[in-house]
C-alpha cells in the first residue's frame, strides 16, 4: 500500500470501532455507560492483535491489547460465536468490566470454506455485576466479594443463545437485557461492518493492509524511542493504603532505555496486599502503553506495532502482579492511575522539560446503592470525579478533566437525580487546589450529593495522603478530602448512611510546574 492508501484503510478500521462505540452509547440503559462513556471498543487480527481503537478508555484498551492473544487462541471459534469474560486472572481487569469478543469469518477464494479474518471486541463497566456491595466497587479483601466471576464462556455459540452463560450471568427471561444486550449489539455492528470491508477488499490485501499498518507504527515507535536519552532511570511513589491498614504501599519502576527499545522493571514494588490495589499484569502493560503512547504523533495507528519495542517485567505474587484470589477492584481504576504518575515521573529524568508534572493521580471512584432485603430489588450507582491534570513546561494543568487511565465523562447532574434517590447539593471548582508554579496545576471539583433515602457508600480513593508531586520547583497539588456530613472519612471505606446524609469530596489538583 502507497501512504494514501494505507491512511485510508487506517481510517476504515478505526471508524468501525467509532460505530461500535455510538451503538452501544445509544443502546445502554445506565447512565454509566450511555451518559460517563465508560466502555471500550478495538479490533483485533487474527491471533488477536490489535491493530484499530477508538479513543476510548486507555486502561481498558491497553489490557485488551496485552491479553487478547492467549484468550482468542484457546478457543475454537464458529461464525456467530460470542464470548464474554470479566475475570482478571483470564484476561480481564476487575469484575464490573465486562467483555464481549466476536469472531469475524469470511469465505475464503474457492468459497468453501470460513476464514477466521479477526475479532470485534468491547469492554463496558457495569455497576452492578452481582456484589453484595451496591455498585459492585466494595472494599474488598478476595476477588469472590467483588461479584459474579465470569471465566471465558459463550454468551452465542454459532448464533444461539447459551442457557449456561446466561445463568451464569443471573439473567433472567428468554434472552439477554440492559447492557449486556448493547454490547452484544455494538458487536454484531462490527462484524457486519468488518464483513463489508473484507469483501470489498479482498481478504489477501486486508491482511497486508493489517500487517503494513502495525509496522508503519513500529518505526513510529522506533523513532520515538531513538530520541530518549539512554540510559536507566528509577521512580518511586505510594500508595495512600489498601483500606484494612494505613501503611503506605511502594509502588517502584526502573526504566531502562536502549536504543531500540524500552524495558519497565516494576519487581521492586510491593507484595500483594490484603485489600484491593493489587493488579493484573495486564493493568500495569495499560498504563505503560499509555505513558509511550502519549510520546508518539497524533496520526501513530494505535496498533500491537506501536509497543512491540515496549518490554514489561513484573514479579509473580506482587501488587502488580497478583495471584489469584486477591481482589482487584481498585488495581484497575487507582493503581493503573498512579502507575501513570510513576512512569511520568522515570520519563521525566529521560525527557527533561517534556513531561509534566503529576496530574490528580486518582479516580474518585464513588459506589453507592441499595438492596431491599423484602424484595431483591436494588439500585446501584458508580461514578468516578474529575481532578487537576499536572502543568507543563508549556501549559498550566486543566481544571477538572478526567485524566490518564480514565477518558470518561461526569454524570450529568440532571441523569444522575432523574435515575436515583439522590440530589446533588453542589458542583463546582476547586479553587486554588492546583501546586503552584511558573505553570500552575489544575483545580480539582468539589461534588456534594445528598442521600433522599437510605443506602450503602463505597469510597475507593487514593492520594488522601500523598500528594501530586509537581516538577522543576512546581508545588504538589492538593490532597483530596472525603467528608460525611462535615466529618473526614478514610480514603477507602464503606458505610451505611442515611437519608439526609450528605457526601461531599474534595478532589486533588494537578501538580506544578516551574518554580515561581
Amino acid at each position: 500500500m502507497n501512504p494514501i492508501e494505507l491512511k485510508l484503510f487506517s481510517s476504515r478500521v478505526s471508524a468501525i470501532c467509532d460505530e461500535m462505540g455510538l451503538v452501544l452509547k445509544r443502546t445502554a440503559f445506565s447512565p454509566n455507560i450511555k451518559d460517563r462513556l465508560d466502555f471500550s471498543c478495538a479490533l483485533f487480527g487474527p491471533r488477536g492483535e490489535l491493530y484499530a481503537q477508538a479513543a476510548h478508555i486507555p486502561v481498558h484498551l491497553g489490557s485488551m491489547a496485552f491479553a487478547m492473544g492467549n484468550l482468542v487462541q484457546e478457543h475454537p471459534w464458529q461464525r456467530g460465536d460470542m464470548l464474554v469474560v470479566n475475570d482478571p486472572y483470564l484476561g480481564g481487569t476487575h469484575l464490573p468490566d465486562v467483555t464481549l469478543i466476536a469472531p469475524v469469518f469470511v469465505r475464503d477464494a474457492d468459497g468453501a470454506a470460513d476464514f477466521l479474518a479477526g475479532f470485534v471486541a468491547n469492554r463496558a463497566h457495569h455497576a452492578n455485576i452481582g456484589c453484595d456491595t451496591p455498585g459492585s466497587m466494595p472494599v474488598s479483601q478476595r476477588l469472590e466479594e467483588e461479584g459474579i466471576i465470569i471465566p471465558p464462556t459463550f454468551l452465542y455459540r454459532a448464533g444461539s443463545l447459551q442457557q449456561d452463560c446466561l445463568d451464569l450471568l443471573q439473567i433472567r427471561g428468554p434472552g439477554i437485557s440492559g447492557d449486556f444486550a448493547a454490547q452484544a449489539g455494538a458487536n454484531q455492528v462490527g462484524v457486519e461492518r468488518l464483513t463489508s470491508l473484507l469483501l470489498k477488499t479482498g481478504v489477501q490485501q486486508y491482511l497486508d493492509g493489517m500487517q503494513e499498518l502495525n509496522d508503519y507504527a513500529d518505526r513510529i515507535s522506533s523513532s520515538t524511542l531513538a530520541k530518549l536519552h539512554r540510559g536507566t532511570y528509577s521512580f518511586q511513589d505510594f500508595l495512600d493504603g489498601d483500606g484494612f491498614s494505613e501503611q503506605q504501599i511502594s509502588l517502584s519502576v526502573q526504566l531502562r532505555i536502549k536504543s531500540n527499545e524500552v524495558l519497565l522493571d516494576f519487581s521492586e514494588s510491593s507484595d500483594m496486599v490484603p485489600g484491593n490495589l493489587n493488579c493484573p499484569e495486564s493493568v500495569v502493560a495499560a498504563a505503560a502503553y499509555y505513558c509511550f503512547r502519549c510520546l508518539m504523533p497524533d496520526e501513530a495507528p494505535a496498533c500491537e506495532g506501536l509497543f512491540r519495542r515496549i518490554k514489561i517485567k513484573t514479579r509473580p505474587g506482587s501488587i502488580l502482579n497478583a495471584r489469584r484470589p486477591a481482589a482487584v477492584a481498585a488495581g484497575n481504576v487507582e493503581t493503573s492511575t498512579r502507575l501513570v504518575d510513576l512512569v511520568f515521573g522515570a520519563l521525566a529524568q529521560a525527557l527533561p522539560e517534556q513531561i509534566p508534572a503529576a496530574s490528580q493521580g486518582t479516580m474518585n471512584n464513588i459506589a453507592m446503592g441499595r438492596i431491599d432485603e423484602v424484595t431483591g430489588e436494588r439500585w446501584d450507582y458508580y461514578e468516578t470525579l474529575a481532578g487537576g491534570c499536572g502543568g507543563g513546561p508549556h501549559f498550566a494543568g486543566l481544571d477538572c478533566a478526567h485524566s490518564h487511565m480514565t477518558n470518561t465523562l461526569n454524570t450529568p447532574v440532571e441523569s444522575l437525580e432523574m435515575h436515583y434517590p439522590l440530589r446533588v447539593r453542589q458542583y463546582a471548582v476547586r479553587r486554588g487546589s492546583g501546586g503552584a508554579g511558573v505553570h500552575r496545576g489544575g483545580d480539582g471539583v468539589v461534588r456534594e450529593y445528598e442521600f433522599l433515602e437510605p443506602a450503602q457508600l463505597s469510597l475507593l480513593t487514593e492520594r488522601r495522603v500523598t500528594l501530586p508531586w509537581g516538577l522543576a520547583g512546581g508545588e504538589a497539588g492538593a490532597a483530596g478530602c472525603n467528608l460525611l456530613n462535615g466529618e473526614e472519612l478514610p480514603a477507602k471505606c464503606s458505610l451505611a448512611v442515611k437519608a439526609g446524609d450528605r457526601l461531599l469530596i474534595r478532589t486533588p489538583g494537578g501538580g506544578g510546574y516551574g518554580a515561581e
